[in-house]
């Protein structure tokens, strides 16, 4: 006997339970039947029933059924024409993923046919296949969309006062020995307590997670015995994925998803999500049919023009949405929402986001996402963070986001690097990156906290391997080691990998310190990559994004070495937080205001005296001092007082000889002691006491910050 199905709503998109029933509504142009399947098991071969939808309102079909539940397993079958060389691969016969599912149960079995096509088809994507994918698809599931989120608010911290930390939800917990194990490597072991003391001993405010929308392990990997562990690759863009939960995968997911959330934020820790709008887990015209391909291929993605069989690629995995489309501006505008309103997410890290202003073919700032969240009361109210660039022509686009905008600031990480391993020409541009980057962002109304600062990130060498390999050695990886940059900046200190040479691992530990310690002196937003401060290794693998193991996770079995080195990434971040003349509003212009003594900064030389002209361009200059003055601040605070703070004297040295330098005099009787140190052996140079004049000798490799007592 076939179930009753009523009319429905065509709005909201998805699965809605009301307490009564489920609204099932889903969007697809160019289809010509769309059927419901309803599943009791996330195995089952076959579905236990199939219900046409029968209204079509503006291109969504629409249906309601009575007496459905939350947990109730369903996916779609979706008629048209499979016409490959004109962009349609409609195929009733793939089981088909909800666009705006909540929840999604279960993994691709890539021994089942989820190809639309023939796999072994001489003629590929332009054949038909005929069998049934059911029995290796994931199932969506209705949720209960309620939650008790008490008191919950967002921290809301100003970006000036943000320090971010970028960590994997599985690796950063999944070997601390003091998460229960049951909740090790899931949602509840970020939201633990020792997890959490650890963030707030650090003093981070926000914890950038990589992808938690669902996504796919590539068939490629599974072959080869790995996985996707990053999970750049995503299948849905509403639903939390169900490998992070610590207990089941009907809808369980969400709940502990909100549950993280609200107690990350009861101790003032905001959530920042990476997301990947720029492409899906389908890939190009030979990857599986999972959902929008069999939905409506010719809607959600970027085809060539002249040859719609083939996808136009700007993200080097395959295919593109296509952003042009109004549906999938909708789609991605709704996905936003649904986590800033319903999930509580603070922000987002839009992955290869010069990929969503392509309204043609090149890159617009002024594309219509960014005029759509520029306009929307909701997303333009969060922290919103690009990855500049993606692979295609014009692609790499850093300083040219829009206002509202922050961006990982890849001008910062290479710069920096260079700098600090010793490569020439680079102290005009380290002055500029030290400073917020004022060359980057000041011209179009954006603030120093338009550059999200950091050396490492998830992507590349974590900070232990940038300095103790001058290679990568991805060879777990299984690709040859062809995968990855060869474009570290990187430097071993004079030993690839390992050693036991006790003046090479001093050496490591100094080029850290003076990483972190620009970092965090630096103008602007730092973000620390999660494990750089236990001083993780992958063992110099520079491209981890399969390595779901200990190459990937964090080590919490810390020698004394790496518990120093912890100690002072504390200290260091404390400091931070107690200074706002390190963490200002507005960029520094190097004069005096506010009737200041001194120039709000003031560039020196290693005789004390001003930097030229001519030697900001001298290629061999490698040593830089520069004072910042705490009254010449030109902020406000809450109370609208202005703003003071203490003034110091900092001395970087990134030449591998010690360098004599002279204190400036700068003012009659001005007085200065050292406070930061990045010398781990050299304990007599904190607390040391000097008068302007005085001679000074910076060691080589290092970073000193003095104060005016």
């Amino acid at each position: 006997m076939s179930r009753k199905i009523l009319p429905g709503q065509p709005y909201p998109l998805g699965a809605t339970w009301d307490g009564e029933g489920v609204n099932f509504a889903l969007y697809s142009e160019n289809a010509t039947n769309v059927e419901l399947c309803l599943f009791d098991d996330r195995n089952a071969k076959k579905e236990n029933e199939r219900i046409p939808l029968k209204e079509v309102t503006a291109f969504v079909w629409h249906g309601y059924l009575p007496g459905i539940k939350p947990g109730q397993l369903y996916g779609y079958r979706v008629h048209g024409p499979f016409e490959p060389k004109k962009g349609h691969r409609f195929n009733p016969n793939k089981l088909l993923i909800d666009p705006y599912a909540k929840a999604i149960a279960g993994e691709v079995d890539w021994k089942t046919h989820v190809f639309g096509y023939q796999f072994e088809n001489d003629q590929k994507d332009l054949s038909f296949d005929e069998q049934d994918s059911a029995p290796g698809m994931p199932k969506c599931v209705v949720i209960d969309p309620s939650f008790d989120w008490g008191n919950d608010r967002h921290p809301k911290t100003p970006w000036h006062r943000t320090v971010i930390y970028e960590a994997h939800v599985k690796g950063a917990t999944k070997l601390h020995p003091a998460i229960p194990e049951e909740l090790r490597g899931t949602y509840a072991g970020i939201a633990s307590e020792p997890f959490i003391n650890h963030l707030n001993e650090l003093g981070i405010t926000a914890i950038e997670l990589l992808p938690v929308h669902d996504f796919l392990n590539d068939k490629h990997l599974v072959d080869r015995g790995l996985s996707n562990y990053w999970g750049y690759n995503t299948t849905n863009f509403f639903s939390p994925t169900s490998r992070y939960v610590s207990a089941g995968n009907r809808g369980e997911q969400v709940r502990e998803f909100k549950g993280m959330v609200k107690i990350l934020h009861s101790h003032g820790i905001e959530v920042i999500l990476d997301v990947v709008y720029n492409h899906t887990s389908e890939g190009n015209e030979l990857g599986p049919t999972l959902s929008f391909r069999g939905i409506d291929n010719t809607v959600y993605y970027h085809l060539v023009k002249d040859n719609p069989r083939y996808y136009m690629d700007y993200t080097g995995t395959g295919n593109s949405l296509n952003v042009n489309q109004p549906q999938v501006l909708q789609l991605i505008m709704d996905s936003l929402r649904y986590w800033v309103n319903e999930m509580h997410v603070d922000g987002f890290r839009f992955d290869l986001a010069s990929a969503l202003a392509r309204e043609l073919h090149e890159v617009d700032k002024l594309a219509a996402f960014f005029d759509i969240v520029h306009q929307d009361p909701v997303i333009s109210q969060v922290k919103l963070i690009a990855e500049p660039w993606d692979v295609g022509e014009g692609g790499y686009q850093v300083g040219n986001f829009p206002v509202l905008w922050t961006e990982w600031n890849g001008e910062y990480r290479d710069t920096i690097r260079r700098a600090i391993k010793g490569d020439e020409n680079q102290l005009a541009k380290f002055a500029y990156r030290i400073t917020g980057s004022s060359d980057l962002y000041q011209s179009d109304g954006r603030r120093p906290f338009a550059s999200i600062n950091f050396i490492t990130a998830h992507d590349g060498f974590p900070l232990q391997d940038l300095v103790s390999y001058n290679e990568k050695h991805n060879e777990a990886n299984g690709e040859d080691n062809k995968d990855g940059s060869d474009n570290n900046m990187s430097w071993n200190c004079g030993v690839e990998g390992p050693t036991d040479d006790q003046e090479i691992i001093n050496l490591r530990e100094r080029q850290k310190r003076n990483f972190i310690t620009t970092l965090f002196l630096s103008q602007g937003v730092p973000m620390l990559l999660g494990g750089d401060e236990l001083s993780r290794t992958q063992q110099g693998n520079n491209n981890g994004y399969c390595q779901d193991n200990d190459i990937s996770w964090f080590d919490w079995e810390l020698d004394d070495r790496k518990k120093e080195f912890l100690d002072f990434t504390k200290t260091l971040i404390h400091f931070m937080h107690k200074h706002p003349v390190l963490r200002r509003r507005k960029f520094l212009k190097g004069e005096k205001i506010n009737d200041s003594e001194l120039k709000d900064i003031q560039w020196i030389r290693i005789d004390g005296n001003e930097i030229t002209d001519e030697e900001w361009q001298a290629a061999d200059i490698k040593t830089l001092g520069f004072i910042l003055s705490g009254d010449a601040i030109d902020e406000y605070n809450e109370r609208g007082a202005l703003r003071t703070d203490d003034t110091f004297l900092m001395w970087m040295n990134f030449h591998h000889e010690d360098v004599q330098c002279k204190i400036p005099t700068i003012l009659d009787g001005t007085k200065w002691k050292v406070v930061i140190s990045t010398v781990p052996d050299d304990e007599s140079a904190v607390d040391r006491h000097l008068s302007g004049g005085d001679e000074f000798k910076l060691p080589s490799r290092s970073v000193f910050v003095l104060i005016k007592t």
